[in-house]
């Protein structure tokens, strides 16, 4: 891998390292101000709803001010924001530097993103963005030691080390990347490459649409374990144990990832199987009440998130245009704010009125639908944009037979 993508990885790893404290913003409001989890919710959703704006914003800026400077101002934006979390006296400032923190929080991503599908071949893109997801399991690993620790003590503890790591983070791709070109476009486009537009596109519609449904189920579980853990009477803070769980099995898994039968899937194939493994593990999260069933319920989950994500960020850029990734990115991207504008709303609201079991079994079979919308919507109007209608695989390991390559 090229060295921009490992420093990308090595940065991300160390800022995950303390991005646990989102998780606990409804709790740490719900407690310190004894608010309902229903006004919890909103100041959250808050958040999310500025972030919508903050990922295209990012794709723009990296076009305008450069990929470099982009991300070290969106980190720096962080840093602050969340700083003014945990110093805040009143539910008022918490909610102000909520929506700060979500205009800043997407900055870094598009031009993150956009550095990787130009790093690599489109054979190569898979195993990148695998490895920029790995490395934020490394990260989050230790994030959720860190979180279970730190939160038995003070949930502000989480956003100040939040902070620290997005400075640290900004710091160290401020002197590794290189640098931008002043006064000129951070991508450069080919002769007679067509301009990117994201949103006149069917398929990146197509992936848009089943991202958003996917990014919710996953806000769901970041927003909506900890609560459940305190109806089922655990601490919230083992929260942070389930997280790491999570991040263990997306480390650990990544080996499985170039097994032939595994590689040589389609992305339709691969996404579908992914959802269904979200699905199992979302089943067994409304089954459980002890701390070990939640956690093999978490792996199942993880194993799912992985899937997804190592496919579905090379099936984005594969649809954009020479010089377009940024932007198309960017597009995808905000599938992640408006699932996260409806997670903390959708998890509060069922769990006060439908309860535990009945969120996570919803979640299941909405993963269920999922998984056959991958195969019969997303994957043939992907394909439609590919030579011979071809629905795209990872990059195939070698010594991969033909015939098997075919069969599936």
């Amino acid at each position: 891998m090229p060295r921009s993508v490992w420093l990308l990885v090595a940065a991300r790893a160390i800022n995950r390292m303390g991005a646990f404290s989102l998780p606990f913003l409804t709790v740490l409001i719900s407690v310190d101000f004894g608010t309902s989890a229903t006004t919890a919710g909103l100041v959250s959703a808050a958040f999310g709803l500025a972030s919508i704006p903050s990922r295209l914003a990012g794709g723009r800026l990296a076009t305008v001010l450069g990929r470099r400077r982009t991300i070290v101002l969106g980190l720096t934006g962080c840093a602050v924001a969340q700083l003014g979390i945990a110093a805040s006296g009143s539910l008022a400032e918490v909610a102000v530097f909520a929506v700060l923190l979500g205009l800043a929080f997407e900055l870094y991503e598009p031009p993150s993103q956009g550095l990787i599908a130009d790093a690599v071949g489109p054979a190569d893109r898979v195993r990148a963005y695998g490895l920029l997801n790995a490395g934020l399991a490394v990260g989050g690993a230790g994030a959720g030691l860190l979180a279970a620790a730190l939160g038995r003590w003070d949930l502000r503890r989480l956003f100040v080390v939040d902070a620290l790591t997005c400075l640290l983070c900004a710091l160290a791709l401020h002197l590794a990347l290189p640098a931008d070109r002043t006064g000129r476009p951070a991508v450069r486009r080919g002769a007679g490459a067509r301009p990117a537009r994201p949103w006149r596109d069917r398929a990146l519609w197509a992936v848009f649409a089943s991202g958003t449904l996917f990014a919710l189920v996953s806000l769901q579980i970041v927003m909506g374990l900890p609560l459940t853990l305190a109806r089922r009477g655990l601490q919230p803070a083992d929260a942070g144990v389930l997280f790491t769980a999570s991040a263990v099995t997306a480390v650990a898994f990544q080996p499985a990832l170039r097994l032939p039968r595994l590689a040589s899937l389609s992305d339709p194939a691969a996404l579908a199987l992914g959802h269904v493994l979200l699905a199992l593990g979302l089943g067994g999260y409304a089954a459980s009440s002890g701390l070990p069933a939640f956690v093999g319920a978490t792996v199942l989950c993880g194993l799912g998130e992985v899937l997804v994500l190592g496919r579905v960020f090379s099936v984005v850029a594969g649809l954009a245009p020479p010089g377009g990734a940024d932007g198309y990115l960017a597009a995808y991207g905000t599938s992640w704010g408006i699932a996260t504008v409806a997670a903390p709303v959708t998890s509060t609201q069922a769990l006060e009125h439908l309860g535990a079991t009945a969120l996570w079994a919803a979640t299941a079979g909405l993963c269920l639908a999922l998984a056959a919308v991958q195969l019969l919507v997303v994957g043939p109007l992907v394909g439609a944009r590919r030579p011979g209608g071809d629905p795209g695989r990872g990059s195939r390991p070698k010594g991969v037979a033909g015939p098997w390559r075919r069969a599936v």
